[in-house]
């Protein structure tokens, strides 16, 4: 079993796919990519709801559980 796992590593039919294919692994000049389809700025914008929106989760979880009272 490990023996095909050898000669699959050690083959180089997939290195000659990606050949024939033109795939070079850098993306073609001009062409930008973004993480989900995101902007930087509106990634920031997401990371800082959704941290907002765990700290509220929390402070309602702990309110909730009686751990902390709020000031009445």
């Amino acid at each position: 079993m490990f023996e095909d796992f050898r000669k699959q590593i050690l083959d180089d039919s997939f290195k000659d796919d990606d050949k024939k294919k033109g795939f070079n692994g850098n993306l073609a000049s001009g062409e930008t990519r973004y993480f989900l389809g995101l902007r930087p700025f509106q990634r920031f914008i997401l990371a800082f709801l959704l941290l907002l929106m765990t700290i509220a989760m929390g402070v309602l979880f702990l309110i909730i559980t009686a751990r902390i009272v709020p000031p009445a």
